[in-house]
C-alpha cells in the first residue's frame, strides 16, 4: 500500500508563491502517474494538476494553467508542485495523490491520498 506525505503549505500573500512536496513509500514510484487535488472549505476536491510516470506528460485544471507546475523526481520519489502567483481563492487543503496508470486519464485513477496540506493566499 501507498503512503503519501505532503509538506510546503502555509500562508502567503496574493502574487507570493508556494512549492508544495509529496514524499511517497511503499510501492515502485515513477511506474504511476501522480496527481494533485485541492478542496476548499464546503466545496468538493477538486482536480489541479497531474504528471505520466516519466514526467514526459502533464495536465492542468484550466484555474491553474500557466501558474502551477507539476514535477516528480524519481530517483527521490517526490512528486512536487510549484504555485506561482497565488490568488486568494487558491485558499484550500492541497492533497497528493497516487494513480494506478503511467498516465492520467481522469480523476478515478487515483486511489490513495494523502492527509493534504493546507495553502492559505491572503489579499
Amino acid at each position: 500500500q501507498v503512503q503519501l506525505v505532503e509538506s510546503g503549505g502555509g500562508l502567503v500573500q496574493a502574487g507570493g508563491s508556494l512549492r508544495l512536496s509529496c514524499a511517497t513509500s511503499g510501492r515502485t514510484f515513477s511506474n504511476y502517474a501522480m496527481g494533485w487535488f485541492r478542496q476548499a472549505p464546503g466545496k468538493e476536491r477538486d482536480f489541479i494538476a497531474a504528471i505520466s510516470w516519466s514526467g514526459s506528460s502533464t495536465y492542468y485544471a484550466d484555474s491553474v494553467n500557466g501558474r502551477f507546475t507539476i514535477s516528480r523526481d524519481n530517483a527521490k520519489n517526490t512528486v512536487y508542485l510549484q504555485m506561482n502567483s497565488l490568488k486568494p481563492e487558491d485558499t484550500a487543503v492541497y492533497y497528493c495523490a497516487a494513480g494506478s496508470r503511467r498516465y492520467y486519464s481522469g480523476s478515478s485513477d487515483f486511489g490513495s491520498w494523502g492527509q493534504g496540506t493546507q495553502v492559505t493566499v491572503s489579499s
